[in-house]
């Protein structure tokens, strides 16, 4: 519909001028459903203003001569936030966005709508993208970097809309003032987008991450009976990503058809995937790209699983610590079986777990 249609159909609340024009504070209601409150002069928008659109999205900012000018926040229906530097109505200038749950998500510049010159894209699990985008908006390049949680780590190559194609591993060596500074690692290995399938869990199976390999180390479990487990390197805060669950990618339904004794190094991913380090690679002179797997179940553990987005295996799970861990202390996670399945009188889980299940049902309560 054009603006002379829209116009025509529009219904006006509050004071008009003498030619029957908005001025004042009155609400404007389209014809395409959206409406708009806020002041007017003689028909044009001036001062403080908000449009509620017919998706459920709203526009809020100061207009000028009937254009959005200096700060405005667009709110989309999913209660993400966009807060923006607005010129004659579009997008120019400095700009941030937060998803539905807060999260800083960008920050950067836009030109003309669209994302311009060296912006930050970052993920909830506390990774980011560094770099200059594309006449499109989009992350592409070969001066993009990815930086893992700790902030400093890094992986500084060739990406294409945010995703990593080839990188060498880097440090980011300040980005108190400017434009940041990666200094790139000697004799670094090169590291691909990797994302695993049903069939294949790894192109560089001997490959370590190195983020995870200055924080984990596998060594024999204190833990009676379990095998190899996985350590602190040095002490780490609350919140920390210590490793990476890394793995083939099957269905629920197959793992549930099969012997429970396949299923010792599985994790649900989400409702339709389950990742997988099945044998020989969950031995690490076969495969030690990540570690996760390694940790071992405790019900009073010391660190949670996440989901993550990594730069080289793509959507998979991490392991964060859920309090200060120390040096050398084993890490480990619940590994969250289901006590009481539907149909059945034990435990859905093997039977090492429900054993140590009713060990720990026999503890007296904390205090006793």
């Amino acid at each position: 519909m054009d603006s002379d249609e829209e116009s025509v159909e529009e219904v006006v609340e509050g004071p008009l001028d003498e030619d029957g024009q908005p001025h004042g504070f009155c609400t404007v209601t389209f014809s395409s459903g959206d409406h708009f409150e806020g002041h007017f002069t003689h028909g044009e928008k001036n001062g403080k203003g908000k449009f509620f659109f017919f998706d459920g999205s709203t526009l809020e900012g100061f207009y000028v001569d009937d254009a959005l000018q200096g700060q405005g926040v667009y709110t989309c229906e999913d209660g993400s936030v966009l807060n923006g530097t607005y010129v004659d109505g579009e997008l120019n200038g400095p700009a941030q966005e937060m998803n539905g749950e807060g999260c800083l998500v960008f920050r950067g510049q836009y030109k003309d709508n669209l994302r311009c010159g060296a912006c930050w894209i970052y993920h909830p699990d506390g990774g980011c993208v560094f770099g200059e985008v594309n006449q499109d908006g989009e992350m592409t390049g070969d001066s993009v970097a990815y930086i893992y949680p700790d902030g400093r780590t890094a992986l500084y190559g060739t990406f294409a809309d945010g995703e990593l194609l080839t990188a060498r591993l880097a440090t980011l060596v300040s980005n108190q003032t400017g434009r940041p500074r990666f200094e790139i690692t000697p004799n670094s290995p090169v590291y691909s987008h990797d994302k695993s399938t049903s069939t294949c869990i790894t192109a560089h199976a001997l490959l370590p991450d190195p983020y995870e390999s200055q924080r984990v180390f596998v060594a024999e479990s204190l833990i009676k009976g379990a095998g190899q487990g996985l350590f602190a390197r040095a002490d780490f805060e609350a919140g920390t990503v210590m490793a990476f669950y890394n793995g083939v990618r099957i269905t629920h339904s197959e793992v549930d058809s099969r012997d429970w004794a396949m299923n010792g190094n599985t994790i649900s991913l989400d409702e339709d995937t389950v990742i997988d380090v099945p044998q020989p690679f969950d031995q690490i002179e076969k495969y030690c790209a990540s570690l996760g797997h390694k940790a071992n179940h405790s019900f009073t553990p010391n660190c949670k699983y996440e989901p993550f987005i990594h730069p080289r295996f793509g959507p998979i799970k991490c392991i964060r610590s859920m309090r200060a861990v120390q040096k050398d202390e084993e890490l480990t996670v619940a590994y969250g079986y289901d006590h009481e399945p539907s149909g059945q009188s034990r435990p859905e889980a093997p039977d090492w777990y429900r054993e140590e299940l009713k060990v720990f049902q026999q503890r007296p309560p904390a205090g006793q």
